[in-house]
């Protein structure tokens, strides 16, 4: 079986999910290739998508929330929609793709390909088993004005809003959102603080921002610096935000109790060797946070999904939260101090979180080609 998982580069964790979903399909000695549709167009056409998306977020969150916004108000007034007929675009790169690159079935962890793939299907190009992967706790808007054979959604309590919106309750499976396997790696804290360097003997304070590095990291830093006891640890990724790494490293570079860095690719083992994370409500951030194990404190969200998102964990138990800066650490340094608060927040973590959702992705994919093969 060969799969085609399209992505597009706005924000880290449709890519994320790409990958989860591309390493279940290979370990089970299937062909995977994750592919930024939007590099189709040329180079010059993903950067500036990519570009726009994360400045936009990084800088002016309040405008993303209006647009958000406005998608919603939009997909309830107009039959399709301007980000349908602008995807609309890509049909003929994508098509030409898939002559010379023929797949078995298309995953789609991004809105964007999916709507694509549904011009395509309404101009009668041929195409295989479509497969759209939402990677939100939330319907977010225009997925309702796609048309693909059938969509992955994080969580079944999620479906009624899904089918409301438009999408018909039989395309509709619920797996969870996928993480690589790694987060489910069978490894304990004190092997992990081994693996990373870090000291065994002390406790730590994880404080991520995501791909992009938002939020007003440093007001929290300063708050939660003031109130670590001696064996207590800060320790700050930055993503791929460079100013904000610069900026922390000349404000607490000096402190033995923080340590700063930018972009990791062994995020899992992080969240394994410490004791609590501050983490924006992304998607695949809180995911792999509540699949590896670790008490969540959301911080505040991007406006729209992740506002949707920090809901929806605090709902079920699987993180907190509060509005200011105060409030966030302490609501932080209690699940540091409190074994029987962390143990409440994961034992939430583990009874609604699928910790084996891109593995059950390929199940339902493999399952699903062998019946069209079939027909």
């Amino acid at each position: 079986m060969r799969a085609l998982i399209l992505s597009c580069n706005t924000g880290g964790g449709h890519n994320a999910a790409a990958r989860a979903m591309a390493e279940a399909f290979r370990a089970n000695g299937d062909e995977a290739v994750v592919l930024d549709y939007l590099k189709l167009a040329g180079e010059k056409v993903s950067k500036r998508v990519g570009d726009v998306y994360v400045e936009t977020v990084k800088n002016v969150p309040g405008v993303f929330g209006l647009v958000y916004k406005l998608g919603m108000l939009v997909s309830r007034l107009l039959r399709r929609s301007p980000v349908y007929y602008v995807n609309g675009i890509m049909a003929k790169y994508l098509r030409a793709y898939l002559k010379e690159h023929p797949a078995d079935v298309i995953l789609m962890p991004h809105l964007y390909p999916a709507e694509t793939i549904t011009y395509m299907k309404r101009k009668g190009m041929k195409l295989p088993l479509t497969v759209a992967v939402m990677t939100d706790y939330t319907c977010i808007p225009f997925w309702e004005e796609t048309d693909c054979d059938y969509y992955v959604i994080p969580h079944e309590s999620l479906a009624r809003e899904i089918i409301r919106r438009g999408i018909p309750g039989e395309k509709l499976y619920a797996a969870g959102i996928p993480v690589m396997a790694a987060c489910g790696r069978d490894i304990g804290k004190t092997e992990a603080k081994k693996e990373l360097g870090l000291d065994v003997q002390k406790r730590y304070i994880l404080m991520a921002g995501g791909s992009m590095g938002a939020g007003s990291m440093g007001k929290l830093v300063s708050v939660l610096l003031a109130k670590l006891e001696e064996r207590e640890h800060l320790l700050l990724i930055c993503g791929n935000n460079r100013k904000l790494k610069e900026h922390l490293q000349k404000r607490y570079g000096g402190s033995a109790q923080i340590t700063v860095l930018g972009s990791v690719n062994n995020m899992p083992l992080y969240l394994k060797a410490c004791d609590v994370v501050y983490t924006k409500p992304g998607g695949l951030t809180s995911t792999e946070a509540a699949v590896v194990g670790i008490p969540i404190v959301h911080t505040k969200p991007i406006p729209g999904c992740e506002t949707k998102n920090r809901r929806f964990f605090r709902k079920n138990g699987m993180s907190v939260a509060a509005y200011t800066e105060r409030g966030l650490a302490k609501a932080g340094l209690k699940l540091l101090r409190e074994q029987e608060s962390r143990k409440r927040l994961i034992e939430a973590q583990n009874c609604v979180i699928a910790k084996d959702s891109a593995q059950r992705i390929y199940r339902f994919v493999a399952e699903k080609t062998k019946e069209t093969t079939k027909a």
